[in-house]
């Protein structure tokens, strides 16, 4: 988890305005910004967030320290909270969807993908091989336990921002290959440099762009790619070197 503890490092202990735990989403909002990020929900149902009905008395670092727990409703909460600090500090960024990246570094090529988006089901046909890693597998999907196997493989590598919830991210990188594309997309995708460090060259996730129209969607729960309000941005690793 070096990578969360970098995210987690740099943020400020500013005070938290409201926490929404939605079915599909969460938010995390301070006096500037908003951050949101995926509810994660295959915990056990018995497991407690600490200090829930009260998560405001906490501060932005300490509610992006959830990021590191093993409860994964609260490293959802920590997750957002991370992402609402990072949703200012972007750079040089361009907005564009990372479906059309995938699409444009991938085509004819072997794309090999963790997580399973819905844009792939209308382009599988657009790659030469299209490897699909998947917690909870479809039909035609491969399991967490095939990355080591066939993730090498790949030229363009997609990794679902919710890896960093679940804490599966750094082992996944193990097994990126030597010349692959990488990019890490989703609304959970922190957006921060420190991940080019890692052998990412994209980054491509959820900016909170209208809180009240992002809050109404998350609360009466808007699936996360139809929600409104939010802005997607891609960073580059080319742009920051």
């Amino acid at each position: 988890m070096d990578i969360l503890k970098t995210l987690i490092s740099d943020i400020s202990e500013d005070k938290v305005e409201e926490v929404i735990i939605g079915v599909h989403s969460t938010l995390v909002k301070t006096a500037k910004n908003a951050g949101i990020a995926s509810t994660i929900k295959y915990s056990h149902p018995c497991d407690d967030v600490d200090h829930a009905g009260e998560l405001e008395q906490l501060n932005l670092k300490e509610l992006a320290a959830y990021a590191l727990s093993d409860k994964l409703l609260e490293a959802s909460i920590g997750m957002a909270a991370v992402n609402c600090y990072y949703s200012d500090k972007i750079g040089i960024s361009k907005i564009v969807n990372a479906k059309d990246i995938i699409i444009e570094k991938g085509k004819n090529k072997t794309l090999g993908i963790i997580g399973h988006f819905p844009f792939l089901e209308k382009n599988k046909g657009l790659f030469k091989n299209c490897y699909i890693f998947e917690k909870f597998p479809r039909e035609g999907d491969l399991t967490e336990n095939d990355i080591v196997e066939f993730l090498p493989k790949a030229d363009v590598v997609a990794i679902t921002g919710t890896s960093l919830t679940n804490h599966s991210f750094e082992n996944i990188l193990k097994h990126l290959p030597q010349r692959s594309f990488n990019i890490v997309l989703g609304p959970t995708a922190p957006m921060s440099p420190c991940l080019f460090d890692r052998g990412i060259d994209a980054i491509s996730g959820s900016v909170v762009k209208d809180y009240n129209l992002v809050r109404q969607s998350v609360i009466q729960a808007v699936p996360t790619r139809h929600i409104k309000g939010v802005e997607m941005k891609t960073i580059f690793k080319e742009d920051y070197l």
